[in-house]
């Protein structure tokens, strides 16, 4: 047996998109039905999983790997903002709860 959260509380939806988005980057509701590509160390709603034909599936809770720039995540509770197909540390993010740093490889689990 070894340590696994996939599938754990996953749930994905489908919105419509103004332009196609990059698979693993993080989104934010821009208008009804729709998101929008996170930048600057925006709050994120989730994370894409598929994007085309004018949709995109965006991951709303579970476990999520993600890449991280700027200061490495820590362990616990902490605040992650997105930038694109990053997350990043920031006072300006939502709190997740944070289960794995992978320093060498730039990613961080978390559960949302």
């Amino acid at each position: 047996m070894s340590v696994s959260f996939g599938g754990f509380n996953e749930n994905t939806a489908t919105f419509k998109v103004t332009e196609d988005i990059e698979k693993g980057s993080t989104v934010k509701v821009s208008d009804s039905n729709t998101v929008a590509a996170c930048s600057g160390g925006e709050a994120f709603c989730g994370i894409v999983t598929e994007c085309s034909g004018g949709y995109a599936s965006v991951q709303l809770s579970g476990a999520v790997k993600a890449e991280y720039t700027g200061s490495t995540p820590a362990v616990g509770y902490t605040k992650l903002a997105g930038d694109g197909i990053y997350v990043t540390a920031s006072d300006n993010g939502k709190e997740y709860l944070v289960i794995a740093v992978d320093e060498a490889a730039m990613a961080v689990t978390f559960l949302m």
